[in-house]
């Protein structure tokens, strides 16, 4: 069931952002969601996340981005961790793969992102991300 919910929420977020529908992309982020491991940044919250999208949406800067099959570590009734290896490409051709590790909390009948970690390199190797 875990991985269900997962894979589903992963199709939404990916679709919503390849569309740039930046209120349907943010309402799967909880506005208390923490990102750690940006480099530079202690963490990051919702409001940046908002900025950054409302910046690159309307420019398309984003051309493909997709989530590897999720290794669900934990899971509940209302929580579900799990790491994906993280693939974006940018339409001036960059591509960034990035280990994640990723906390989704149930909220009512939704599921939103509450937390995320961007893994170092080796932890990504070591779990067979990269």
């Amino acid at each position: 069931m875990a991985v269900k919910i997962v894979e589903n929420w992963l199709e939404q977020f990916v679709s919503t952002a390849l569309e740039g529908d930046l209120a349907a992309h943010m309402a799967m982020i909880s506005r208390d969601v923490l990102v750690f491991g940006v480099p530079g940044f202690d963490t990051l919250e919702f409001d940046d996340w908002y900025r950054q999208c409302e910046h690159e949406f309307p420019q398309g800067l984003l051309s493909d981005l997709g989530y590897s099959a999720p290794n669900i570590r934990t899971a509940s009734e209302e929580r579900i961790l799990f790491k994906s290896l993280e693939t974006t490409r940018s339409t001036d051709g960059d591509v960034n793969r990035q280990g994640v590790e990723i906390l989704l909390q149930r909220d009512g009948e939704d599921w939103k992102l509450q937390q995320m970690r961007l893994l170092p390199d080796d932890e990504a190797r070591h779990d067979g991300l990269l």
